[in-house]
């Protein structure tokens, strides 16, 4: 039964709450006055999303509010949410003006212009599919990001946050995959090499020019599609007699010439006077728009950059490939020719490399050089194959270098080398897209006395764990019911006789076997380094860690240590102390030796950073064991509470889809009231003493990883 709808009255006060005093009684009396007239669950709908909205900002929590009345009529929910997640998130990146504007938008809709809407495909839900399609095309690797058209400049390809041509969503998603397929074949069949601006700049009118010329090539490049990917093209037919009128006789021509085999660039050039003379242009629903100043600009900087540093790589390969002769004193006077032939077959671009006619086999990175240069130029410039020589090109110059972890954050804060993670908003209930950032640093090796030192202090414990984890090791697994076997299954032997007796069939699985159980496990551990644990909390830690090392050396599991710690979303921070690569050397031994206090306790994003980083690794079992002294906090924003717990639990549940198992240590007594709702009742354990904690870690981690 459909509840009643709300009073004014009994909505004011929660509109009071919500928008705080910033707006007058007078305001917020008027918004209830347009609310009541609503059934009820519309009235619970925008009330929610008023209630989410505030909390990002109240402004555009009030202007949702005095908009979405007149919205709900001819606007599906889905996109209404949609938008309002949009606004928020471009008041995340840009400020309150622009996400005004956004408001201003969804106002100014038109029902039947928008009627298909509900069942458009948003960006943020086909953006990972479209980027898997991009990747398993031929060609430069081209990243998928939002924006306000459809459009590429040969580096990355943009589509706007909704594509709602179509009343079938399927559809839609359909004509987004084609729009990607249309401009990555910009880039993959030369529609991007020439100088578009030039080009249009010998017409009286270079707009109508540059239109004509994109049509040409939108012929051209629906040809090459229907050879290289069939099936898609099929689709792209279908979705264009929906949508597109046919073409006139003269496109009709030009369209018949441009289906060629051969067909390439200089064909549209050469079409391109009569086109322009054609009245009418076509455009098609899934052709995206041109843009020269993008493209020009993001060429401009990438070929003197590509080659230089495909010169420096080659000069590095061929001195490889030196040092690998058998007779390297040998070496011929003049300079062995480099050579590159670019193989272009079904489809499928590759590149071979051959030294003095051998062929010479290129790392995955020359390759993608040698491929991106053919994109630019249509071969590979013979410049371009002479090997720098020393000293010619400064290669930090010219190839992207780290950051300096430490000298970013000093001056105007820049996200330059910084890597991007997501935070929940509890109170929006929504993610804040690129919200954390966060860089890795390597801990300061200590190289002094400490692992000495403890291993001496604890040398009883380590014996004792030792031996444990020897017969964690050796652990033998008792396999009934087997073919073969050492011994007798009894009880399979006394079932198989029962059966038998009754006429049927007696089972040969008869048989014990001992099987050796096979370990194939990585685990991550997360050290809390926030400045709380100042003092012998991080001595225990840095204690238990060596312990842990040594025990986890007879084992063999692969594991990797990181620290954390943060001040503020801008300057979240992820230190290495261990790869899962890395050998437990004099090197990590002296890192975790160097682990120090730093700031403050910011989780969500080390734990999704550790999430990615353990699902690199090929393991049956993935194990990440947080080490705390207490809960998620930052001092100097709204991670301090329930927002840090619930970004922090949401953090962990991403990596329970994934197949994670978390688990955390944690030296807080007050635990109890928040780690049940982040970690599960079964997944942390409370250490009432510090000192507990070296000898504590390990019987955990046999008791998680067994």
């Amino acid at each position: 039964m459909a509840q009643p709808p709300l009073s004014a009255a009994n909505m004011e006060s929660s509109l009071h709450t919500w928008l705080e005093t910033e707006f007058t009684y007078f305001k917020v009396e008027q918004l209830a006055a347009e609310l009541e007239p609503l059934a009820r669950d519309e009235q619970d709908f925008i009330l929610g999303w008023i209630r989410r909205i505030a909390s990002t900002h109240i402004t555009l929590a009030w202007q949702f509010g005095r908009r979405a009345p007149a919205l709900l009529p001819r606007m599906e929910r889905r996109l209404l949410e949609a938008w309002a997640v949009h606004a928020c998130d471009v008041y995340d990146r840009t400020g309150l003006q622009t996400a005004l504007r956004v408001m201003e938008q969804v106002d100014s809709f038109d029902a039947a212009q928008h009627r298909n809407d509900a069942a458009g495909a948003l960006f943020d839900e086909i953006a990972p599919v479209l980027g898997n399609f991009v990747c398993g095309l031929s060609g430069r690797r081209l990243r998928i990001e939002e924006g306000d058209a459809a459009w590429t400049d040969g580096e990355r390809i943009v589509l706007p946050p909704l594509i709602a041509a179509l009343p079938d969503p399927d559809d839609n998603f359909q004509l987004a995959k084609a729009t990607v397929a249309l401009l990555w074949a910009q880039t993959r069949f030369g529609t991007l090499r020439i100088d578009h601006a030039g080009v249009a700049a010998h017409y009286a009118d270079p707009e109508r020019a540059l239109a004509r010329l994109y049509a040409l090539e939108t012929l051209r490049l629906t040809a090459r599609i229907a050879r290289e990917l069939p099936g898609l093209h099929r689709q792209m037919q279908r979705l264009r007699a929906q949508l597109d009128p046919e073409l006139s006789p003269g496109w009709q021509r030009f369209e018949t010439a441009l289906a060629a085999d051969h067909a390439t660039l200089d064909d549209s050039l050469a079409l391109l006077g009569a086109a322009y003379a054609e009245a009418e242009c076509p455009q098609w629903s899934d052709q995206g728009s041109l843009r020269p100043e993008a493209i020009a600009a993001a060429r401009a900087a990438r070929l003197d950059k590509e080659k230089a540093r495909l010169r420096i790589r080659l000069a590095e390969l061929l001195e490889e490939h030196q040092a690998a002769q058998s007779d390297p004193q040998a070496a011929p006077a003049t300079l062995p020719a480099l050579n590159a032939e670019p193989h272009d077959e079904n489809g499928r671009l590759d590149v071979e490399i051959t030294l003095d006619g051998a062929p010479l086999a290129p790392p995955d990175d020359v390759r993608q050089l040698l491929t991106s240069v053919y994109l630019d130029f249509g071969g590979i410039p013979p410049e371009y194959l002479i090997p720098a020589g020393d000293g010619e090109y400064d290669p930090e110059r010219v190839f992207d270098q780290p950051e300096d972890p430490d000298a970013v954050w000093h001056g105007t804060y820049h996200e330059k080398g910084a890597e991007l993670y997501p935070e929940w908003d509890h109170g929006r209930q929504h993610y804040r897209k690129n919200w954390c950032v966060m860089r890795e640093k390597t801990v300061t090796p200590a190289h002094d006395s400490f692992h000495h030192d403890t291993l001496v202090k604890h040398a009883g414990v380590v014996k004792h764990l030792r031996r444990k984890f020897e017969a964690l090791r050796d652990e033998n697994r008792i396999e009934k019911r087997q073919i073969q076997g050492d011994e007798i299954d009894l009880d399979a032997l006394i079932e198989a006789l029962a059966d038998a007796q009754d006429g049927r069939e007696m089972s040969d699985r008869l048989f014990v076997r001992l099987h050796r159980a096979e370990r194939n496990i990585a685990v991550a551990f997360l050290v809390d380094m926030s400045g709380s644990t100042k003092g012998w909390i991080n001595e225990a830690e840095r204690e238990a860690l060596i312990l842990l090392c040594e025990a986890l050396q007879l084992l063999g599991d692969r594991y990797a240590i990181y620290g954390f710690s943060g001040t503020t979303r801008k300057r979240c921070e992820l230190f290495r102390i261990k790869t899962f690569d890395e050998a437990y050397g004099d090197e990590v031994k002296a890192r975790i030796s160097g682990i120090r206090p730093q700031e403050y306790t910011r989780m969500g994003f080390a734990l999704r950073h550790m999430t990615k980083l353990l699902n690199r690794v090929e393991a049956r079992t993935r194990v990440l064991v947080t080490l705390s002294d207490g809960r998620p906090d930052d001092y100097f924003d709204v991670y301090r509470g329930q927002y840090g717990i619930e970004d922090t639990r949401m953090a962990l549940l991403e990596a329970a889809r994934t197949g994670i198992h978390p688990f955390c240590v944690t030296l807080d007594r007050d635990a109890r009231d928040y780690l049940p709702h982040m970690y599960g009742a079964a997944r942390y354990i409370i250490l009432d003493d510090v000192r507990q904690l070296p000898i504590k870690v390990t019987d955990i981690y046999r008791r998680i990883t067994t």
